[in-house]
């Protein structure tokens, strides 16, 4: 049997994968950003910190897991985006290899991205109350309301996966009974 014309199309179409490398290596430059900033904020955390009060502390400290968790977020998607959507990164073996990356796809991700959000906002969220006397009601509202959002949609994200798998595997149970 010969084998299969490929597609001139189709394969500029699978090659345009290709694109979102600089994408992630963008991502990768934010991110030494951020340990950049990280660095700038511990260091004046440990510089100035003792003569502070006890509520500025906990804000540098939430200013801190802030970024930590943002940074988190830039892991997740260079890494399980580029896993997903370009190429297969060759680490099997490896001793530092994140066990989630065997379960990469759209759907994990987007689950693990959102949650991520809501961990972000819910620190926003606990910097705004600390210092709820300084700030106008509104604004604390929209954080709220944001917040929420990001809740909904999650759960939403959550549900439809769930459903898509309930539907994919009474598919596959389908199937097997018809063999």
């Amino acid at each position: 049997m010969a084998p299969k014309q490929e597609n001139p199309l189709g394969r500029v179409i699978f090659l345009s994968r290709w694109l979102q490398v600089p994408l992630y290596l963008g991502l990768i430059f934010a991110q030494g950003l951020y340990c950049y900033r990280f660095i700038i904020e511990v260091a004046d955390l440990i510089m100035h910190g003792v003569g502070w009060p006890e509520t500025k502390v906990m804000m540098a400290v939430l200013g801190l897991i802030d970024v930590v968790m943002i940074s988190n977020l830039l892991i997740m998607v260079i890494i399980g985006g580029y896993q997903t959507f370009v190429s297969r990164l060759q680490l099997d073996g490896h001793p530092d290899r994140p066990e989630w990356l065997d379960r990469a796809n759209t759907s994990t991700l987007k689950i693990k991205l959102s949650l991520s959000l809501i961990s972000i906002s819910s620190i926003n969220l606990l910097e705004t109350f600390i210092n709820v006397a300084e700030l106008p009601d509104r604004y604390i509202l929209w954080q709220v309301v944001i917040h929420a959002a990001f809740l909904l949609s999650a759960i939403a994200m959550a549900y439809i996966d769930k459903l898509s798998h309930d539907a994919r595997s009474a598919g596959a149970m389908r199937r097997k009974s018809d063999l």
